[in-house]
């Protein structure tokens, strides 16, 4: 795949510009030089073909010439609600999570969170959703939400979707429930994985009592990251029937 370039503001016309690290990378790690073609994407949808007609200081502007209507998304909405684990760990779980095409990511506060999610925190993770999204060829992006409490996020997901919890202890394993379950493509799906020590008896009580059902991933403790991408994975599988 071609040098891919983003766009923040969304492109509507016959020119477009690339800003701050996007500008630099292009102007000063590939050299470009006016009528170079590169591929740019808005992560609203379809990717662009421009070419570069002024290199600034600050800033490349760029002549569109064409629009290829492409989408590499699942056919459901997917969302994954995460008590972040630590430090890098962070990074790698954004980028797995884009790379198997989750629509939306939202922080959860559980109660036996370790990194708590701040401005800052949620900052970097949207910038290596870009990152991520240039690298795998995604033209949208996925989602990172405002930090959500458990419970919030248990109640935000609609009844007619499609709702797992992972929880080492449950009787239902993940493996059979992918054999014998198929999500409707209008409700999506929704997942939520606890922090390290996983969630409390009585989140999962009040996640259950709500219509989630809790699944047992498989004979390994897995890590907050692990688990996140085990959940995006069956997405994937149950997306394609």
């Amino acid at each position: 795949m071609s040098e891919r370039y983003f766009v923040e503001q969304p492109i509507a016309g016959p020119h477009a510009t690339l800003l701050a690290s996007e500008a630099h990378h292009l102007a000063h790690v590939m050299r470009g030089k006016p009528g170079q073609q590169v591929t740019i994407f808005d992560g609203r949808g379809g990717e662009y073909t421009a070419e570069i007609a002024r290199v600034g200081r600050a800033e490349i502007e760029l002549s569109v010439l064409s629009h290829q209507a492409i989408e590499r998304e699942l056919p459901i909405r997917v969302a994954i609600g995460v008590s972040l684990p630590k430090g890098d760990r962070q990074r790698w779980l954004v980028e797995k999570l884009v790379e198997l095409g989750v629509s939306e990511f939202v922080p959860l506060v559980a109660a036996r969170g370790v990194a708590q999610p701040t401005g800052g925190t949620l900052e970097r993770l949207r910038r290596a959703v870009i990152e991520a999204a240039k690298q795998c060829g995604r033209n949208r992006l996925m989602q990172v939400a405002e930090p959500h409490s458990f419970d919030d996020f248990v109640r935000s997901a609609t009844p007619e979707s499609l709702r797992l919890l992972a929880h080492p202890r449950s009787a239902a394993a993940l493996r059979d429930f992918l054999r014998n379950t198929s999500v409707v493509p209008e409700a999506g799906l929704a997942c939520a994985v606890g922090p390290e020590g996983g969630f409390t008896d009585d989140e999962i009580a009040r996640a259950i009592a709500a219509g989630w059902t809790a699944l047992d991933l498989g004979a390994r403790i897995l890590r907050v990251e692990t688990a996140a991408a085990v959940f995006a994975t069956a997405a994937g599988l149950l997306a394609r029937g």
